[in-house]
């Protein structure tokens, strides 16, 4: 996914996130604030993630 498209429609993805991804805090997605490789390392920090999978992972739940 676009990261332009990410950013413009962060808020409203940051809560179906949250409620996916459990471990991820309302700072962690602040900080994230729409940049997928931020949310990349974020995955991979919380769930020991590989960064390829962290994008998966996040192509599948904003799809």
């Amino acid at each position: 996914m676009n990261n332009d498209i990410i950013k413009g429609k962060w808020k409203q993805a940051s809560g179906s996130l949250k409620a996916r991804w459990g471990k991820l805090t309302d700072d962690d997605l602040q900080e994230v604030d729409g940049k997928l490789e931020k949310f990349q390392g974020k995955m991979q920090e919380k769930y020991g993630m590989a960064k390829d999978e962290a994008k998966k992972e996040f192509d599948k739940s904003y799809s």
